[in-house]
Order: C-alpha cells, then sequence, then structure tokens
C-alpha cells in the first residue's frame, strides 16, 4: 500500500522521534579544516604532548581514528585548546603518513608490534665496551629493525676507558656504518658530545640501547636545556642496567639542528614483525653472496653460498653466525 504521493517533499515524511534527545549518528565525519599541524613529543597513559608552533599542548586521539594510535615522531593534526595551559585539552583528529618506523615486539614469539618512534632519520645504538659487556646480536637486531624500518643506523661505543673498541669496531668495519667512541672523560669535558653532534645535526635520531650503556646519560649531554632524564646504575650481580627511562621523549637539539628521541632501555629486541627474507638487508657484508644461493635458501642449509663467500674472506665468520643466530630463532618461533 503505497503512502505517499508522487511528488512527496520532507513535510511528507514520517521521521522516528529521537527519545535521547541527542543528535542521530552519521557516517560524515568533519574535515577539520582550520586543524593546526604540530609533532608528538611524547605520550603518557593516553595523553600526548604536541608541538605546535613552538607551544607544547596536550591533546588525546580522537575518538573517529579508531584503534589507530599516534607515537613520539608521528606529524599530527590537532583541533581544540591549542594554547597549551594547565588543565587544557585538545584532540588529535589526523596523522599524517610515516617516512620511517621503529618498530619491536617484546621478543620473536610476541605478536603484538610496539611501534617506538615515527619519522626518525636515523637510529643510534649505543653499546658499552664494558659494565655491561656489549652484546653484539643485540646490535645486530637493532640494525635489522633500522634497515626494516627505513632508518639510517649509527653506532655509539661509550665508557672506551674500561674497554679497548677494536674488537666491536671490526665486527662491524666492513658494514660502512659510521660511529662515535666516547669515554666517560669525554662526556664530562664535552668532546664527545660535540663528535656525536656532528652525526646528529639535521636530523631527527632515535636512541636506543639495553639498560645501563650510558643512552640517557649522553641524551642528558646532548640537551642540557631538556627535560633532563634520571639514570641509573648497572647492577654489580647480573650486569644488567636499572630501567629509568618509562617512554619516549622527543628533545630538539639547539639552534634548531634537529632532534634526539630518547626511548626506554630495553633487554630484548623481538622480531616477529619483519619478514626473515628482509634480515639479510640488515648484513650488506654477506647479501651479495646470496647470489648463488640455490632458490629459497633459509642460508643455514648445505647448499647455502654464504659459507663460500666467507671462506674467501669477504665477511667476517662472526657475522654469518649472527645472521644464522637471528634466522634460527625466527624459524623456532615459526614452528611453535
Amino acid at each position: 500500500m503505497r503512502r505517499y504521493g508522487k511528488n512527496t517533499d520532507e513535510d511528507d515524511i514520517r521521521q522516528r522521534p529521537n527519545r535521547k534527545g541527542n543528535r542521530p549518528r552519521t557516517n560524515i565525519r568533519p574535515k577539520h579544516d582550520d586543524a593546526a599541524e604540530g609533532m608528538v613529543l611524547t605520550v603518557d597513559r593516553g595523553r600526548l604532548t604536541v608541538l605546535i608552533d613552538d607551544v607544547p599542548v596536550t591533546a588525546m586521539k580522537a575518538r573517529e581514528l579508531g584503534r589507530k594510535a599516534a607515537v613520539v615522531g608521528d606529524q599530527v593534526s590537532v583541533v581544540g585548546d591549542l594554547t597549551g595551559k594547565k588543565d587544557t585539552l585538545a584532540r588529535i583528529v589526523r596523522i599524517q603518513p610515516r617516512t620511517s618506523v621503529l618498530r619491536r615486539t617484546a621478543d620473536d614469539d610476541d605478536p603484538y608490534e610496539r611501534v617506538v618512534v615515527a619519522n626518525a632519520d636515523q637510529l643510534a645504538v649505543v653499546t658499552a665496551l664494558a659494565d655491561p659487556e656489549p652484546r653484539p646480536r643485540m646490535i645486530d637486531r637493532c640494525l635489522v629493525a633500522a634497515f626494516d624500518g627505513g632508518l639510517s643506523p649509527l653506532l655509539v661505543l661509550t665508557k672506551s676507558d674500561l674497554a679497548d673498541p677494536a674488537k666491536i669496531l671490526d665486527l662491524y668495519g666492513d658494514l660502512d656504518i659510521p660511529y662515535v667512541v666516547t669515554s666517560r672523560e669525554e662526556l664530562e669535558n664535552g668532546t664527545a658530545v660535540a663528535r656525536v653532534r656532528e652525526q646528529l645535526d639535521g636530523k631527527i635520531t632515535a636512541f636506543v640501547g639495553h639498560s645501563g650503556v650510558g643512552k640517557t646519560t649522553l641524551v642528558n649531554a646532548l640537551v642540557p636545556d631538556g627535560r633532563r632524564r634520571s639514570t641509573g646504575h648497572v647492577n654489580a650481580v647480573t650486569g644488567r642496567g636499572r630501567h629509568t627511562t618509562t617512554s619516549a621523549l622527543a628533545l630538539p637539539l639547539s639552534g634548531d639542528a634537529g632532534w634526539v628521541v630518547d626511548t626506554p632501555g630495553v633487554r630484548s629486541f623481538g622480531l616477529h614483525h619483519v619478514d626473515p627474507s628482509r634480515v639479510i638487508h640488515a648484513f650488506p657484508d654477506l647479501e651479495p653472496g646470496t647470489e648463488n644461493c640455490p632458490r629459497a635458501c633459509s642460508h643455514d642449509e648445505p647448499d647455502c653460498a654464504l659459507d663460500a663467500w666467507v671462506a674467501e674472506g669477504h665477511a667476517d665468520p662472526a657475522r654469518l653466525y649472527s645472521l644464522r643466530r637471528l634466522l634460527a630463532t625466527r624459524e623456532r618461533r615459526d614452528g611453535d
């Protein structure tokens, strides 16, 4: 039965009353053309500090973004109260496309991927030469994450007054990775800071390293006027450092010459998110040797061409050991 005539207008349409008194739902989202652009400096329990025109603004993620989360380094669009005054709160309504992403998982069995930093240009892998002892395989994992995420690696070796850096430098010498060696005395007199600073100017650099290597001490020296972070000590029994940095924080270098991002100290660097076939890209000294490998080579089988490549002196056997240890770890994960 037809209720309306051929030429109906809006007055003829019966509408169901809205008993709750609120506005009807719609799929049309506001464009927020007047949103201001800013950079996320830190994230703390759902509240984000965003730098907008040199003013730090506290903001929260808009519901319309769904599960998409902003991280330190993200370029975002913000609306609402942008004064930065106490007890004010703005809203992040857009997250711009990322140019690079540093990601990690808690371990290789953890499927939950954590984005640590976005839009960084390089990753400074900070490693102590002693107290605690260096962990080359941890360095390798960080290099894998850097290459996979689009960041250039930088190796920073601390505490050279306690141990000779030659062994570590020999291990990574053929990788053409820039490096800086520092000592405690050089940190105190500023010469080490100047050398590290040369590698950071004009870039956004994320600092990563396991606890106790002096990462936060170095960041505090690089940005003396910033938000200084507490530093810990190395446990004499376990040889491990104590976590003092609990969240990532972006700090500006003086003279608008770049940014440093201090990240929480880690005791493991999971690579669940990295495709095993891309792990070889973090070993440029080994990668040319794979040209003669059989198809779908796991790089840990009798016919792998990397054994001959290393035997001919093109790469250090320790590098091949590190690669195969990483791949073996991932294979055990895939088989579980």
